[in-house]
């Protein structure tokens, strides 16, 4: 019965919505049971008034012989996987809507779901284009294994974005494609080693999907500060960091080799290095080597310290995937360049891969904690990070068209965006970092306060309120960060339609 309670509150909140409002639902014989279908437009319109029928939403309900789930018109068939392939389960569905709030309050008038995260614009800005994001969904219990967490359907998460700028991808799909699915996220048990195969497959076949391309910046970096913190003396880093740039171990921007080793390292540096500070390196050659070597992926440590070896956190930035930490969950993150576009350029849907690393803390008698649906979030930090790299992927890709057509001043305003939006992602990641702590010590605490006494109550509220504090203050900064690289997008886009008219 509980199709039919859904769809009677359709049409009580939401008739517009009922695709066939005569027959709210439909029902098939299927073996000694039923299947019983609902369909309903997920949209209104952009004026608000009338349904947009574009995207529909069908409910399913199987009644009686459980063992006979195939709709009408479908037969059952064995199926066979490759050998390397990976099973993936379906985690999130993603809207670009006109209406967000709109779209919220319908669902949570006929499912009962709720927001679970939101993001603001003062987070999801690269460069001029601004969006506002919320994530509603059920309320699930919790799982009880890693396994349950893989496989399990029994939360449901549906993203919701709404664009708040003119231009940028999300403003964009909506001119061009209109309200609906911008993206699915499927779980997979190894997302690196996923990725790995599927990049592997393409580079042998010339097929398969690619993905988004990710700064190297946003995995890390290295400057002559790193080694001053290190112990070595300003004149040392300055010098060693010349060498590496010379022998192009590490890029003028502090982007450092991925294949580069300990010997090639203390080779460069030895051989080049001024007499009068062989004597100190010498001394600092084994800690010097080391900060070289992890600058590829430091912002990953400083999340994640000795959680993965350096060849894993390697592999995670040879393949560009996504890591963020929530608590004790940890999530990987890679999105798929456009999928099922109409032609070079415009924009279009895209497939995201995730692996959540579920926590596997026990409690005092030794028993493994329950796991909460969707452990690991939905990555604050990340949720820039995809709306920068889109941005940045569209800047890299008129650089390489305006170079292949020497145009030498599309090519340098193509630069400009990409040298700007890259360094709004390295700005932003400490912010973003600092919020997402603050995020998650403010929902521990709450959590905390159900099963505390009166006085544990009291040090909690407190304790959740200054993290608030400090959440709401990165919001501040972020708001701010992200006002002067809009200023800084706005200059160049109307230097190319200045350019575009002279």
């Amino acid at each position: 019965g509980g199709l039919a309670k859904i769809m009677d509150k359709y049409e009580k909140h939401h008739p517009a919505l009922l695709v066939d409002p005569s027959a709210k639902q439909t029902k098939y014989a299927v073996g000694n049971g039923e299947i019983a279908v609902g369909e309903v437009y997920a949209y209104y319109a952009k004026d608000g008034g009338k349904a947009d029928q574009g995207t529909m939403i069908r409910f399913v309900e199987i009644v009686g012989d459980t063992e006979h789930r195939n709709l009408p018109g479908f037969t059952p068939c064995e199926c066979t996987y490759p050998k390397y392939g990976f099973a993936a389960y379906c985690d999130h569905w993603v809207s670009n809507v006109f209406h967000r709030k709109q779209f919220l309050k319908t669902l949570n008038d006929t499912l009962g779901f709720t927001p679970k995260v939101d993001f603001n614009a003062g987070v999801v800005a690269a460069g001029e284009a601004i969006i506002e994001s919320t994530v509603t969904g059920n309320s699930s219990s919790t799982l009880q294994s890693a396994e349950q967490a893989l496989t399990s359907h029994r939360q449901v998460y549906l993203p919701i974005n709404n664009a708040l700028s003119k231009v940028g991808h999300v403003h964009l799909f909506l001119d061009q494609l209109g309200q609906g699915i911008q993206h699915i996220a499927s779980r997979v048990s190894d997302v690196v080693s996923f990725v790995s195969l599927v990049n592997l497959r393409r580079e042998i076949t010339g097929q398969g999907f690619s993905f988004l391309r990710i700064p190297r910046s946003y995995y890390g970096r290295l400057d002559a500060e790193d080694l001053v913190k290190a112990g070595a003396s300003q004149k040392l880093a300055t010098a060693t960091i010349q060498i590496l740039n010379d022998t192009k171990l590490v890029s003028p921007s502090g982007i450092v080799d991925l294949e580069v080793t300990p010997e090639i390292i203390r080779g460069a540096v030895s051989k080049n290095l001024d007499k009068t500070l062989v004597g100190e390196y010498e001394k600092l050659t084994t800690v010097i080597t080391q900060v070289v070597l992890r600058a590829r992926y430091v912002n990953l440590f400083k999340l994640l310290r000795d959680h993965f070896s350096p060849e894993t956190y390697l592999n995670i930035v040879r393949n560009k995937v996504l890591v963020d930490i929530q608590g004790n969950d940890v999530l990987f993150q890679i999105f798929t360049s456009n999928i099922l576009q109409r032609k070079p350029g415009d924009e279009s849907p895209f497939l995201e891969f995730i692996q959540r690393v579920c926590s596997e803390k026990k409690d005092s008698s030794g028993e493994p904690l329950p796991i909460r649906p969707g452990c690991g979030g939905f990555g604050i930090r990340n949720f820039l990070t995809l709306f920068l790299s889109i941005e940045v992927s569209k800047a890299m890709r008129q650089l390489e068209t305006a170079v292949e057509q020497k145009d030498e001043k599309a090519a340098s305003i193509a630069e400009r965006r990409v040298k700007i939006l890259t360094n709004q992602l390295d700005e932003s990641n400490p912010v973003l970092t600092a919020i997402s702590d603050a995020m998650t010590a403010e929902s521990d605490a709450k959590a905390a306060m159900v099963s505390a006494t009166s006085e544990e109550k009291a040090k909690l509220e407190a304790e959740a309120k200054e993290w608030e504090t400090k959440k709401l203050e990165g919001n501040k900064k972020l708001q701010a960060l992200s006002d002067r690289y809009k200023a800084l997008m706005k200059e160049v886009r109307e230097e190319e339609e200045k350019s575009a008219k002279a």
